[in-house]
């Protein structure tokens, strides 16, 4: 028991079941970042898709998110949650392994795609709000951020390496067989996911049984806690912002700066590679600033960068602009690392993927307004001007932050720590079984 003590003080990956549960998460993250690029290759090389049927292909994956966010949340905080990750992992690896199927036996449609990306899109975001919502209780409390930040980077990496892969394959496999490595990797994951030995708790159903209850309760919490409404509020308008960029930012690179393919390549991978920096410094920023004041100062260090977007001019306006995404990236991945870790030790266990579901919901929601006010401005007054104006969103987030009750907490040296209903404030924390460390009920 010493023994893992000390590992988990050390590196996590000493942890056997987070080792499992990290793997299990690089495997299907990496093979969706393929699949983004080879579901609409599919599309239009196998079945010659117009760009309207392309979009509608995207439309109909995140509908299918927004639609599945709130119930999901009230599914996973009723059932374990470990099978619920290995069942969608089978689900999605069943659904993407029928594309090729179908394509060999000349007896793919266009409908296809649509059921696959729906299912695909409603799995994912219960895959999400399932893992988490199981971390909390998976790793100690003390642990978290670094659980967190371990998942960041993962998820960073495999946006780095996935499309680059998903080309490769692409180029010598076809489109269609390519997604075969993603249903491989789902069942990667699912496989490994068996492996985690951990005793769970069981969901504990209310007496309530309406979903719509239940969703309000989940809801509720989030918007009546003053940080965590806060928190809502900063990521649903980051996300909108960051929307309204990525709609204005490809007519901004080929018709004002006129870059070609591989600069665009080039000015997107800064992006990536910033999100990667921030992933792999959240922890070491958690441990030298404090939680709460990274959530501020990662926020309020970053966001003026996006005034380089509008400010990108001549020869070095490909660098200037990589620049400002690579900084506004760092600082979304480090917000996201702390924020995570602060609301999931602030929310009590039954309401974990309720609390989650409406974070998504939430971040999620916003997107496609983001993007339709973007595409309208850079239309109307030229992209340039129009990331004047996202410039301008994103610069109004600190005041947000600073002016909110997070600044106060930020000030306070105790923990928040989460109160399940019934449980005495000195119950003593369940044992993780194989490392005897104590967790969060």
């Amino acid at each position: 028991m010493g023994g893992a003590r000390a590992r988990l003080r050390g590196s996590l990956w000493g942890h056997r079941n987070f080792r499992l549960f990290l793997l299990g998460f690089a495997a299907s993250k990496t093979g969706s970042q393929v699949t983004l690029l080879a579901l609409p290759l599919v599309a239009a090389l196998e079945l010659h898709a117009s760009p309207f049927h392309l979009g509608a292909i995207t439309a109909v994956e995140t509908g299918a998110m927004l639609i599945a966010g709130l119930p999901a949340g009230v599914w996973v905080d009723k059932v374990r949650r470990l099978p619920l990750l290995v069942r969608t992992d089978m689900l999605r690896c069943v659904v993407i392994a029928s594309l090729p199927v179908a394509a060999a036996v000349d007896r793919l449609t266009l409908a296809q795609l649509y059921l696959a990306a729906a299912i695909t899109g409603a799995a994912t975001v219960v895959s999400d709000i399932a893992s988490q919502s199981f971390l909390p209780g998976l790793l100690p409390r003390d642990r978290l951020i670094a659980g967190n930040g371990a998942v960041a980077t993962v998820q960073s990496s495999a946006e780095v390496v996935g499309p680059a892969i998903g080309g490769g394959l692409v180029q010598v496999m076809g489109a269609p067989l390519t997604l075969l490595a993603d249903a491989i990797s789902y069942l990667v994951s699912a496989v490994l996911l068996l492996g985690i030995r951990f005793r769970e708790a069981a969901g504990t159903p209310a007496a309530d049984h309406s979903l719509g209850r239940d969703i309000v309760k989940g809801v509720r919490f989030v918007f009546g806690h003053p940080l965590l409404r806060v928190i809502a509020i900063t990521t649903g308008l980051s996300n909108l912002f960051t929307a309204f960029l990525l709609a204005v930012q490809i007519a901004f690179w080929t018709q004002v700066l006129r870059l070609s393919p591989m600069e665009i390549g080039l000015v997107l991978s800064a992006s990536a590679v910033g999100g990667l920096a921030g992933a792999l410094l959240a922890q070491r920023l958690a441990g030298r600033f404090g939680q709460v004041p990274l959530i501020l100062l990662s926020v309020a260090t970053t966001s003026p960068f996006a005034v380089l977007w509008p400010l990108s001019f001549g020869p070095p306006a490909p660098y200037v602009f990589a620049l400002g995404l690579a900084v506004v990236w760092f600082g979304a991945v480090v917000y996201n690392v702390a924020q995570l870790t602060f609301r999931q030790l602030v929310c009590p266990d039954e309401l974990l993927g309720r609390m989650n579901a409406t974070m998504r919901f939430v971040a999620l929601g916003v997107m496609p307004v983001g993007a339709l006010v973007g595409g309208a401005l850079a239309s109307a007054w030229g992209p340039r001007s129009a990331l004047w104006v996202c410039a301008a969103g994103f610069l109004s987030l600190p005041p947000l932050l600073l002016l909110s009750p997070l600044r106060s907490r930020a000030n306070r040296s105790e923990e928040h720590t989460p109160v399940s209903p019934g449980t005495p404030p000195d119950a003593p924390a369940a044992q993780d079984p194989e490392h005897g460390e104590a967790r969060p009920t």
